[in-house]
């Protein structure tokens, strides 16, 4: 899927997740659509979590003026740049890689399924974790979504931030590029 970046609205920094960097996330169980049930706060080691508005589906249209949205598009080719690269993002020290939005986990298991993700998705239905994070959210037609960004997490506490993200599919090569230049220590 080729996407004209230059014809989309690219998001500016609006100051949302200047709080995150050095922040130790709140404690909330998020269901992952490998079965698991994850809390970012209490996993070891380094993780990567990537944070997209909404994914589409096939078949069903996303909300009405979404590319128009800055920051909107792009929640798929993001994951995929994810996926392409996940081996290269573990050797580089991840020790745990996710996708996060606030979409129910339903929606999550069928996109994880059809892209043949090799890592979870994590489901914040219920905008817990986003709430008590104070993640960037917007609204669109009635739905409270993330805003898009990357966080690079080593015990529970958030080292870096990629925010704003655009364009998205090449979030995936910035975070691996960071995370070569900032080995942690064994």
């Amino acid at each position: 899927m080729d996407v004209d970046w230059s014809a989309l609205p690219s998001p500016v920094d609006d100051g949302g997740a200047r709080h995150l960097t050095g922040a130790a996330l709140p404690d909330v169980a998020l269901s992952a659509t490998d079965g698991s049930i994850v809390s970012l706060a209490r996993l070891t080691g380094r993780t990567v979590v990537f944070v997209y508005p909404m994914t589409g589906r096939p078949g069903i249209a996303l909300p009405e003026g979404w590319d128009q949205i800055p920051g909107a598009r792009g929640c798929t080719p993001q994951t995929c740049a994810f996926r392409d690269i996940y081996v290269e993002l573990k050797e580089a020290g991840a020790a745990h890689v996710y996708g996060f939005s606030t979409q129910d986990f339903a929606y999550q298991q069928e996109l994880a399924e059809r892209l043949h993700l090799p890592f979870p998705l994590l489901s914040d239905s219920d905008l817990e974790f986003s709430s008590a994070a104070r993640l960037p959210m917007m609204t669109v037609e009635n739905m409270t979504l993330a805003k898009r960004l990357a966080l690079i997490i080593d015990d529970g506490m958030v080292s870096h931030v990629f925010y704003p993200v655009f364009p998205p599919d090449r979030n995936a090569g910035d975070v691996l590029s960071w995370l070569q230049s900032n080995r942690r220590s064994q």
